[in-house]
């Protein structure tokens, strides 16, 4: 490994060490079980995929013992507050839980499908899957929600609206009409957590529903193949499904009525290399997202990183902006972790380590620059963009360290 990239390391090792128990909550209110919060500047909140790849990250500094609580208690949490329907909340505070747990009527999202994901992680690093027992029905409850909520009949999952989609202004999903993003990003995560009630499942000896949760999976990644990869383009898109019923009595298109179930957004979103990540795409779909979108300039490869939107396209910025935080062209330390964990599980080790060793400079700087960390920066300078004291999974870049100390001389 270079020596810079070793010193950039040791900055982010030093700093994550000092700062990483800020991340660790005492029950408080409604939330009953310890936990994990994505930084020192998120308070109290517990989130949805932010507390599971922040945990993915402290696994590399805290010690077993240390975290094994606060881990479980992110998963118990959330489970505590299913719903009889199975609705499940992005965020909870102590004193609430976010608008989609206490307004039952109104359809908005829920808890992003990577729950189970979390729980599997846990159970894996603990070695432990009898806590789980008693609450696997709850973590089909809410996927049941999400089947009869939000499955399309082309076998992909859409969101009900832009509200809180972790990506928050893509524009595949952002200020669209509500129920008409079928959004890559949505239908990998799924696939993901699908697979991982699966094997939870197996660890449960619950063999029928591991061959469900299986087929589930199978049949998404049908779905996803069938209808987000372009071939014109090489690359995975999300898919808009705001069409019109067919009305087979109506003169004007009873002659030729639509065949097709949705149409592809060509809009060049990061979260298309997702399906490199959730190991969807093949090797040779993998090979073509690789040499023609991953290293284009004019597109996503930037000097720090991936590019959230392409570079291309007209409604890519780099903003300075909260709520929405925005995922219009700034690298974020999660996309070029997920992108890099993508790579390199399609043996691209030469692009993964470039992309780790980018990231990691563009983490050690901002620390040795600002003494913390950003959670956005400028794709060309690598310069925080927004939200000094961001933590969460920009501890992620630990996990890309110990990755190239095993596969780089």
């Amino acid at each position: 490994m270079k020596s810079q990239i070793k010193a950039y390391g040791k900055s982010i090792s030093e700093y994550a060490k000092k700062n990483y128990q800020l991340c660790f909550r005492e029950p408080d209110g409604l939330l009953k079980y310890p936990f994990i919060v994505p930084g020192s500047c998120y308070s109290n909140s517990l989130w949805d995929w932010d507390s599971w790849l922040t945990d993915l990250a402290l696994h590399h500094i805290a010690e077993p013992h240390e975290i094994a609580e606060y881990e479980k208690g992110c998963v118990l949490n959330f489970l505590d507050h299913v719903s009889e329907t199975g609705r499940m909340p992005i965020y909870i505070k102590p004193d609430r839980t976010s608008e989609a747990s206490y307004n039952a009527d109104k359809e908005k999202n829920i808890h992003k499908p990577c729950l189970a994901q979390h729980a599997l992680f846990v159970a894996e690093q603990s070695g432990e899957i009898e806590w789980l027992r008693q609450h696997y029905e709850k973590i089909e409850r809410y996927l049941g929600w999400y089947e009869r909520n939000c499955l399309h009949e082309s076998g992909l999952y859409f969101w009900l609206d832009d509200f809180a989609i972790g990506v928050d202004n893509d524009p595949c999903t952002f200020y669209r009409p509500e129920k008409s993003s079928a959004s890559i990003y949505l239908n990998c995560l799924m696939y993901r957590e699908l697979l991982a009630t699966a094997s939870l499942a197996r660890l449960l000896q619950l063999s029928d529903q591991a061959a469900l949760y299986t087929q589930k999976a199978t049949l998404l990644r049908e779905a996803i193949q069938e209808h987000c990869w372009d071939e014109r383009d090489g690359f995975f898109y999300s898919v808009d499904i705001n069409l019109l019923p067919v009305d087979p009595t109506q003169k004007l298109h009873s002659g030729c009525p639509r065949h097709w179930s949705t149409l592809i957004q060509r809009i060049g979103v990061w979260s298309g290399f997702l399906a490199m990540w959730a190991e969807i795409a093949t090797p040779a779909q993998a090979e073509r997202m690789v040499k023609e979108h991953y290293l284009n300039e004019k597109t996503f490869f930037a000097p720090f990183g991936v590019r959230t939107l392409s570079k291309m396209e007209k409604m890519y910025a780099v903003i300075k902006s909260g709520n929405p935080s925005c995922w219009l062209g700034p690298i974020w330390g999660i996309s070029n972790y997920m992108v890099f964990d993508g790579l390199q599980k399609y043996g691209y080790v030469r692009e993964a380590t470039e992309l780790a060793e980018k990231t990691v400079t563009m983490l050690g700087k901002d620390i040795e620059a600002c003494g913390e960390m950003h959670e956005y920066y400028d794709p060309e300078s690598g310069e925080g963009v927004n939200n000094p004291g961001f933590q969460n999974w920009n501890f992620l870049s630990l996990n890309m360290l110990e990755w190239l100390k095993q596969n780089t001389k």
